[in-house]
């Protein structure tokens, strides 16, 4: 019985060490995560930076007072043909090289007002060097004007609370100047005031005399008309007036302008 149990425990100890292992189950395949392809960092947008409008054209001779509709046909057929007999008066006006010289193409006049005279009123002043006789000179500057044949007259007796043209004094112009005016009009180009400003002395700091202002007042009266610079030296409208009366090309530009419908021609 010993014997029997001595090979009995003997067996039982070399199944255990022989015996094959249980072999643990597949794992599960380790989980590799996949990142999607992101795409290259943008950075943020900073909101765009809101543009300042415009403010409306302005420059010595004129101020718009009114944004513009958009043209018609009609108009654009009318521009046409404005631009046509523009080109047709060839070198004897220089409304082509006003227009080259603008920003905005446009024609500005006052309306025909020959039975209606445009209100001008003179400020008073105690400019040094201010002589009334001025004062004369300035309505013979006018007449100029009026006489070549522009469709327009004046009225001198006008007061501040009704002018459309309003002639105002200065001693002296800090830059190259003697004269200078302001215009304002509407969107059509029509011209609906004015104001003009003369010195009693010249740049140099030398007086004007009565013939120097009739000159000066001369060039002003055609910018308050709708005139701009011409090129020519021999015309009164050249920036630096080199003659002391309306030129044959001053006469038939602003006789021209005066033919034509005020707008712009773009």
């Amino acid at each position: 019985m010993i014997a029997a149990a001595t090979v009995l425990i003997v067996l039982f100890i070399l199944w255990d060490a022989f015996r094959p292992k249980a072999r643990p189950l597949d794992s599960e395949p380790p989980v590799v995560a996949r990142v999607a392809d992101s795409a290259p960092a943008v950075p943020p947008t900073a909101p765009p930076v809101a543009q300042p409008v415009p403010p409306p054209t302005t420059t010595s001779q004129g101020t718009s007072v009114t944004a513009g509709r958009e043209p018609t046909y009609f108009d654009l057929l009318a521009r046409s043909e404005t631009r046509r007999r523009i080109r047709s008066s060839g070198t004897t006006t220089y409304l082509g090289e006003m227009l080259a010289q603008s920003d905005d193409s446009m024609l500005r006049r006052w309306e025909n007002r020959t039975t209606n005279p445009i209100r001008v009123y003179f400020a008073s002043t105690y400019a040094a060097n201010f002589k009334p006789e001025f004062l004369s000179a300035i309505k013979t500057a006018f007449g100029q004007w009026t006489n070549a044949g522009v469709p327009v007259r004046f009225d001198f007796g006008a007061d501040s609370s009704n002018a459309e043209v309003t002639v105002k004094w200065r001693i002296q112009f800090e830059i190259e100047r003697t004269g200078q005016t302001d215009v304002t009009w509407d969107e059509n180009g029509n011209i609906q005031s004015a104001v003009i400003t003369l010195a009693t002395f010249d740049p140099k700091g030398r007086p004007m005399e009565s013939g120097d202002i009739r000159v000066v007042a001369m060039h002003e009266v055609g910018h308050m008309l709708g005139l701009d610079h011409s090129k020519d030296s021999t015309d009164i409208m050249f920036p630096t007036a080199k003659v002391r009366d309306l030129s044959d090309r001053d006469v038939r530009t602003v006789m021209l302008l005066y033919q034509l419908t005020p707008g712009s021609l773009r």
